[in-house]
This record gives structure tokens, C-alpha cells and sequence, in this order.
């Protein structure tokens, strides 16, 4: 989804702008027909970059911004003074530059979402589409709290991975600069040596790619320089960031645990808005844009349009496939038994536990993984230098 700016009009007449996320500005025009607005300009904003510094905003100081708004706001502390507390008390001075900003927007009288979403660098969109869930509904602190912790959960993740890939990377970096060394300075001095023998296919394959490193170095690297601008300049557009949204779907393992996860935003999302009365249309028209996936979220769109017609929210789940079959049926029993709110918020906690199992179990395989790669790669080096020099050894015996 893209953030768009907007200007419109009221019914008295009165000019509104504000920004807003969605697919198209088609999209955009049918959301303010909706609130009663007419549009006259819409246009994608564009992406900023941080510019305070050359700095970053870690999503850890977001997560304990999010702790705290809801702190403060369960506290019954009124919201601009909640962010104006914020803003002052942040160490991080580009979240608090952002979090004065928002406090700007919404004493102009813009919502925390659409203040959130004019500043991309610090809040992401998922955030922006959970927020404006909670503000919608009327749980805007259980949102945050909600955000909070998973964000905490996936910074404790993160290290988990980096520390347990520190070794396997640093192996395979010397790994992959040993190799190139002996394909550029050792193997073209077997040239000569091999001259005047038939050569094994991994010797002739060693020597293409020696040569190739050595006599295209520039061309190589003007390759590899223009497929990164091209594969940045597909991903940056709509259909290509919908393909990328796709294909990392079918990743093995890694694809069904982000799977996994979106299905995790969407069902404790629903779940809580559920919980606080909303309508399940409803439910279902704000928490789709909560999971995060170009897939899902055609999923729930078309599961609405099903729910509308009066058939069961399980079928149009379990005909999309992107749900797995105990899920589906959780949520028929839940149906039935009219405790969706209930039920959906045990799903969100069962697969969260569960994926997060998963991960710690794809982070151990990978050291070995690399190991037995950079073997296979010594091992196929090895035997494309020595097997010539037996079979050279063998006729000068005979």
C-alpha cells in the first residue's frame, strides 16, 4: 500500500487535507466519498529519507514510545499532552523531532494515524494501519500495548538471529575471498601446466571462471551494480513490491513463518476489535490492512464481501489456502459458538509461540548449512587442481 495526500472539501464547503494509505487514489476517492468528502487533489506522497543527521530511528525507541502513549493514555492523560510529554522526554532526537511533529498534526486536527503516516521513516505503515484500527474502534491503548510487545518480540528475535549468524557469516566471508583469491592467483598458473592434457569438467569449469574474474573483473562489476539498481527500481514500484509480497510466500520456511505472522496480526487485530463491540464487517474492513501481506489482505477484502452475502467468515479462509486447516476450523467452532473474540485472540497466542519455535529451529540449521556449502565449494576447487595432476601422474608411471 502507498501513503496519499489529499485535499477535499466538506459539505459546507470547508477545505480538508490530510494523508491517507491505500492501493490507488481511486481508493483514496471511495474512502473520503465514504466520510462524506469531495475530493479535489490526491497524489502518493513521496518517501522521504532521514535526513536529521544522517541518523536512523530504531524500532526498539518506537516500541518503548508506544509502551509509554499507552501508559500515559490508560492513565486518562489526554492525547496532546501525552504527546507533548513524549516529544519532551524522548532521548532519541529524531523520535522526538517525529513525535513533536505528530503533535503538530493533530492539534491541526488530524488523527494519530494520519500523523503517524506523513512520517514513514519513523513509523511503519503496519504501525499506522494498527493504530488507525485502534482509533476507529475505541482500544487505541490495547493497540499500543499490542505494538509494544511485539515489536520487543521481534527485536529479541532479531538479536537471536544476528548473534547466531555472526560465525556462519564471518565463515562464509573468508570462505568466499580464499576462493576468489585461488581462482585469480592460483589457478591461472595451471594453465600451462594443463596445456596439453584433456581437462575433467570441473577443471574447465574452474578455469572459465578464473578467467572470467580476471579478464571481465569491470564488466562483472557493472553487471552486478546495474542488476541492484534494477532489482531496487522493480521492488520500489506497486506491482513490483505486490510480486515481492507474493514470491516471499513461498520461501521455504521462511515464507510460511512471515506467513504465519501476518495471519497472527490479523486474528488478535480481529479479535480485539471483536471484543470491544465492533462490527464484524467492520472488524474485518479495518483489520485486513493490519496483517502486512498483499495476499492476505485480498484474502479478508473478498472474506468481507462472503461475510456481507451471509456465508460463513471460515469458507472464503479455508478456499484462500493462506490458512492453515486447524486455524479454518477454530474459527468455524468459533462461529458456531459465537466466542470468535475469544477464540481468535488463543489463535494469535498459539502461533505466535509456535513460530517462534520454528525460527530458533531455521537459525540452528543454517550454520551447518553453510558449512557443508563452503566443503562442497573447497572440495569441488580441490578436485578440478589435483584430479589432473593424478591422471598426468598416472601416465607418467605407466
Amino acid at each position: 500500500m502507498a501513503t496519499f495526500e489529499y485535499t477535499a472539501r466538506t459539505v459546507e464547503g470547508q477545505q480538508v487535507t490530510g494523508v491517507m494509505q491505500a492501493d490507488s487514489e481511486m481508493a483514496v476517492a471511495r474512502t473520503l466519498d465514504d466520510r462524506k468528502l469531495y475530493p479535489v487533489r490526491v497524489q502518493k506522497q513521496a518517501v522521504a529519507k532521514p535526513t536529521f543527521g544522517g541518523g536512523k530511528i530504531r524500532m526498539r525507541d518506537v516500541g518503548n514510545m508506544y509502551s509509554q502513549l499507552a501508559d500515559l493514555l490508560r492513565a486518562g492523560v489526554p492525547m496532546m499532552r501525552a504527546l507533548e510529554t513524549l516529544s519532551r522526554s524522548s532521548h532519541h532526537r529524531l523520535l522526538a523531532e517525529a513525535m513533536s511533529g505528530v503533535r503538530e498534526d493533530v492539534a491541526a486536527g488530524k488523527t494519530f494515524a494520519e500523523a503517524m503516516a506523513a512520517r514513514p521513516t519513523a513509523f511503519h505503515s503496519l504501525h499506522v494501519a494498527m493504530v488507525r484500527a485502534g482509533e476507529q474502534a475505541g482500544f487505541l491503548e490495547d493497540v499500543l500495548t499490542n505494538l509494544a510487545a511485539f515489536i520487543d518480540r521481534q527485536d529479541e528475535l532479531q538479536s537471536k538471529v544476528k548473534g547466531a549468524l555472526i560465525y556462519p557469516v564471518v565463515l562464509l566471508i573468508v570462505g568466499v575471498l580464499l576462493v576468489g583469491a585461488v581462482l585469480i592467483f592460483l589457478v591461472p598458473k595451471f594453465r600451462s601446466l594443463f596445456a596439453n592434457i584433456s581437462l575433467p569438467i570441473p577443471t574447465q569449469v574452474l578455469f572459465a571462471l578464473s578467467s572470467m574474474l580476471v579478464d571481465h573483473v569491470f564488466l562483472l562489476a557493472g553487471l552486478v551494480v546495474l542488476a541492484v539498481v534494477a532489482i531496487r527500481a522493480v521492488l520500489s514500484s506497486q506491482w513490483g513490491h505486490r510480486m515481492w509480497d507474493v514470491w516471499r510466500l513461498r520461501i521455504p520456511m521462511a515464507g510460511r513463518a512471515m506467513r504465519m505472522v501476518a495471519i497472527t496480526r490479523f486474528c488478535r487485530i480481529l479479535g480485539t476489535m471483536l471484543a470491544n463491540g465492533v462490527p464484524l464487517l467492520q472488524a474485518l474492513a479495518i483489520s485486513k490492512d493490519a496483517a502486512g501481506c498483499t495476499q492476505l489482505t485480498d484474502c479478508i477484502a473478498k472474506a468481507s464481501e462472503n461475510v456481507r452475502a451471509g456465508e460463513p467468515l471460515a469458507t472464503p479462509l479455508k478456499e484462500s489456502r493462506l490458512f492453515p486447516p486447524e486455524i479454518v476450523e477454530m474459527i468455524a467452532v468459533a462461529e458456531e459458538s459465537n466466542q470468535m473474540e475469544k477464540v481468535l485472540v488463543q489463535i494469535a497466542d498459539t502461533i505466535e509461540r509456535r513460530t517462534t519455535r520454528q525460527v530458533d529451529q531455521a537459525v540452528r540449521l543454517i550454520e551447518p548449512l553453510i558449512l557443508v556449502f563452503m566443503a562442497a565449494v573447497i572440495g569441488f576447487v580441490a578436485m578440478g587442481l589435483l584430479y589432473p595432476i593424478f591422471t598426468m601422474s598416472q601416465t607418467i608411471g605407466k
